[in-house]
């Protein structure tokens, strides 16, 4: 599966755009949330955001939930919260000001079908719809208040805990993930202790995650990429 961002600037679009007519997409209601959190899913969406009903804890986008959780309070609807998320992920800012990492654009996101593709590849029909669905989804869900507890067990497996969180910025052919944002694990073999290390504190474009996993969760998913890498 090709890992995926959905909207690296979706909380930054209540400041940013006027609400009203934000993007050049088009204003649309048509799509299904239950296509939509698959879609979400399928792109690997959670790698780079949390989303409580989709149970990913993604750090290097927006927390959705906390994002639009501040718009309802403010008494906007989820319709136009699906049309923000579907304007950014069609029309997303690439090259943000602060030098933060952009969102890839909707050919990398929701890669169109191809004749002859490798069927196992991740690939949309129509890139469209396919955003109105994830945005329809996402305006149903995000900042309801709604937590979907994890799996029992899944919270300590060290390569459930690599595709959640770093499958989309990290190449390492056991887990199936080909990001490049940061290094080819496979390729550059970390060791478990630097593993521990980056994945604790971060360094350049990788956050930290010592606040969002224990000290168990890091240790898993350390073993699992020192173990796995280059094998």
């Amino acid at each position: 599966m090709r890992p995926a961002v959905l909207a690296t600037a979706a909380c930054a679009a209540f400041v940013s755009f006027s609400l009203a007519g934000c993007g050049t997409g088009g204003y649309s209601t048509e799509g299904s949330q239950g296509a939509g959190k698959q879609l979400f899913l399928d792109a690997n969406c959670g790698a780079c955001h949390t989303l409580a009903d989709a149970r990913t804890a993604g750090v290097i986008g927006p927390n959705l939930d906390d994002a639009f959780a501040q718009a309802r309070e403010a008494g906007m609807t989820s319709a136009t919260f699906t049309q923000v998320v579907r304007d950014q992920i069609l029309f997303p800012i690439t090259e943000t000001s602060t030098g933060a990492t952009g969102m890839p654009g909707p050919d990398e996101t929701l890669p169109v079908c191809k004749d002859g593709e490798d069927a196992d590849a991740f690939c949309v029909a129509d890139q469209h719809q396919a955003a109105t669905d994830i945005g329809v989804y996402i305006g149903a869900v995000a900042g309801t208040g709604i937590v979907v507890e994890p799996p029992a067990g899944g919270d300590t497996d060290g390569k459930s805990i690599f595709a959640g969180r770093c499958g989309a910025c990290h190449t390492l052919a056991d887990a199936g993930t080909s990001g490049t944002v940061g290094p080819n694990l496979d390729e550059s073999k970390p060791p478990k202790d630097l593993v521990v290390d980056r994945v604790t504190n971060g360094k350049g474009v990788m956050p930290p995650f010592k606040d969002s996993l224990d000290a168990a969760q890091i240790q898993a998913v350390a073993d699992y990429v020192a173990s796995t890498a280059g094998r």
